[in-house]
């Protein structure tokens, strides 16, 4: 027994030191990127180069969206995480119309590119990991119809890339789906896009400070949208079991 445990311990000892070694390495890197690029990173030099972004957006505004479009697209289709972060910052760039316009379409062909991959490519592991959800979903979706998706798309708690996966797995149509995450999405990302569009320009935050974005009619008008956001699906649930009892009750 003693001969075993000393045998998986001098086996973790090299694991945990490449984890070691390569935490110091990133650390190295870190400081070294630091006092070459350091001086890039203030917000003079930043603001600088958020008014040639913007300058280059006026020029060339079908590229600037498109490239954009493509790249929430491909992050959101291939899992990648940063979507939330991606969304800020489009709101931000952009503004809340634009932005919201972009991400909400871009979000939900990302979306339905992750259930087609799903449904085509990754069947086999995707059944493997979370084969417990698909049958809960299965049942759910059945029982509920679309609307069982159009409640998932309104919980944060629930990642979407999950969602997306286990829904490949479901008989649900490639349309259905796309049109209910369009409309299910669309109250999310219009909070995560306020969010970031009340973050001023760069050249604001040089002259004013941090203050410049945390003002207190700032917090508040972001933290009501994240509480209504969060009461959303209730209202919603609600509402439609309402509906479905005056409906099924006798005239």
């Amino acid at each position: 027994m003693a001969a075993q445990i000393e045998q998986n311990e001098n086996a973790t000892k090299p694991a945990m030191a490449k984890k070691a070694g390569l935490f110091l390495l990133v650390v190295a890197v870190a400081i070294i990127g630091y006092v070459q690029f350091g001086h890039l990173l203030n917000l003079d030099s930043l603001a600088q180069r958020e008014a040639q972004l913007r300058t280059f957006q006026a020029d060339h505004p079908v590229l600037v969206y498109g490239v954009a479009f493509g790249i929430y697209v491909l992050a959101t289709g291939l899992s990648i995480p940063g979507a939330a972060v991606l969304t800020l910052v489009y709101g931000w760039y952009f503004g809340f119309v634009r932005g919201l316009v972009l991400i909400s379409f871009a979000s939900t062909a990302g979306a339905t590119v992750a259930f087609l991959l799903s449904r085509f490519l990754f069947r086999d592991a995707i059944q493997n990991r979370f084969g417990e959800r698909l049958k809960s979903f299965n049942e759910s979706l059945e029982k509920e119809g679309p609307f069982f998706l159009f409640t998932l798309r309104l919980i944060p708690a629930v990642p979407f890339f999950m969602i997306n996966a286990v829904m490949g797995l479901t008989p649900i149509r490639t349309r259905t789906f796309w049109w209910v995450s369009q409309l299910g999405m669309l109250a999310g990302t219009a909070v995560y896009v306020y969010a970031g569009s009340s973050v001023p320009d760069l050249q604001t935050l040089a002259d004013k400070g941090i203050a410049a974005v945390f003002t207190s009619s700032q917090l508040w008008q972001i933290g009501s949208a994240f509480v209504l956001l969060g009461l959303f699906p209730l209202i919603v649930r609600f509402t439609m079991k309402f509906l479905q009892r005056k409906r099924l009750q006798p005239t």
